[in-house]
């Protein structure tokens, strides 16, 4: 059940609550359950940044498209005939018709429903009936999106001009997702989980482990010490930080082995394109999640040689996570549908050549993640309708919590730009 919204006050009473936010602190009501403040969040962050939308697996073959929602922008992203990933307004250039319905599907041409204007996949327009012989089609191409393919993972930006640092972070970021090979895997499984939270909620709860014991599934192999420091280490989880530093310790090997680069990266709110890119260990034999850290597919990702090759783990803001391991990967974004719900969408990626029900099983496969999926949905859940409450007041992020105060600060500095 979706929490009530609070009634919210005019547009200069957001930009209070903008400049008034004390660091270290959660947001206020407002940010969570304001219908206001959730239609600036989609022209502020939405609207204006780099949002991540597909693995490029998913568009394996010139013509292969998936369309994504964001608030009322409806985009195309689409494989063209060269092979390059694409992305369009889903719009007609006749009388505005949306083009594609579908989630995912494949086209030849891109067609009209209604008048059946057709486009290339490369966004030309080839073919618009009755038309006079002044009629220039070269001016009535589909509206284009920026879009990245990153190794394999697809952001698109639906702003005139897109935030100029994303070609310096792609750079960064290439040397460490390029063993995976992601551009060439396969997607076995993508679904859609509905969030009764606001999307900064999701968010939120995913930049920490402060809860990760209400994850018994996933802390079988991921270490529970997500952004703690040696001085945060208390003595229940002093034997777990030793397990930790020798995994972490044989893992610097294994890396320097496949000559990655060794140095992590934290980024997140020093810049627009907000990221963190850390390459951890697992725990037991360090190769998946699964029990123990035991994989869960015989064929490893790309070009990686060591099943025990830890997890990549990368944080985009404003929408996304990813993990990435020796024997598959699992991409996670969160789109926004209202003020109280989002949508919180998980891929799964193999090596191309895996097959199911021989070199990996589907639900252990994907288990780990589902069960960490529903706790953290009844987790926000709980928080979007604690938000509400007449009760609340903001809280202090405890010393574990950097991450999620780094995702708030570069969002409140997206919105204080914009009142600037």
């Amino acid at each position: 059940m979706t929490a009530q919204t609070v009634v919210a006050a005019p547009a200069e009473a957001i930009d209070d609550l903008v400049t008034r936010r004390v660091p270290g602190q959660s947001l206020e009501a407002p940010f969570y359950t304001s219908d206001e403040v959730y239609r600036r969040d989609l022209d502020v962050i939405f609207a204006r940044n780099w949002i991540f939308v597909a693995a490029a697996a998913e568009l394996p073959e010139p013509g292969d498209y998936v369309t994504v929602e964001v608030g009322a922008y409806s985009v195309i992203v689409v494989r063209d005939d060269d092979e390059q990933v694409r992305a369009f307004h889903n719009v007609c250039r006749h009388r505005g018709s949306r083009l594609l319905e579908e989630r995912q599907g494949a086209v030849g041409n891109i067609v009209c429903p209604y008048h059946r204007w057709t486009y290339g996949v490369d966004g030309k327009l080839m073919f618009a009936e009755s038309q006079p012989a002044t009629f220039d089609k070269s001016c009535f191409s589909l509206r284009p999106v920026h879009v990245r393919n990153v190794s394999g993972l697809v952001f698109v930006c639906l702003a005139d001009e897109a935030p100029e640092d994303f070609d310096a972070v792609a750079e960064i970021l290439e040397p460490h997702l390029a063993p995976y090979a992601l551009d060439r895997a396969k997607v076995v499984v993508t679904y859609d989980l509905e969030e009764a939270g606001n999307w900064k909620l999701v968010m939120e709860n995913n930049r920490e482990c402060y809860h990760c014991d209400g994850h018994p599934e996933l802390i079988t192999a991921y270490f529970p010490l997500f952004a703690y420091d040696p001085e945060d280490i208390t003595p229940r989880l002093k034997p777990i930080f030793d397990r930790y530093t020798a995994a972490a310790e044989a893992l610097e090997k294994v890396r320097a082995a496949h000559g990655l680069p060794l140095t992590d990266h934290r980024e997140l709110d020093t810049r627009v394109v907000g990221f963190q890119l850390s390459h951890l260990p697992l725990d037991g034999e360090g190769k998946s999640f699964a029990p123990n850290g035991a994989a869960v597919c015989t064929k490893l990702m790309g070009s990686v040689q060591d099943a025990a090759f830890g997890d990549l783990s990368l944080h985009m803001q404003p929408n996304s996570w990813f993990h990435l391991l020796s024997d598959h990967a699992v991409v996670f974004s969160v789109l926004p549908t209202s003020t109280g719900t989002s949508v919180l969408r998980t891929t799964w990626l193999v090596h191309p050549d895996a097959v199911e029900g021989v070199d990996y099983d589907l639900d252990a496969l994907t288990s780990v993640w589902r069960a960490t999926n529903d706790q953290d949905r009844a987790l926000v859940a709980n928080t979007q309708r604690g938000c509400a409450n007449p009760g609340y007041v903001p809280g202090p992020y405890s010393m574990v919590e950097d991450d999620v105060e780094a995702f708030v600060n570069w969002y409140v500095t997206r919105l204080r730009e914009q009142i600037a």
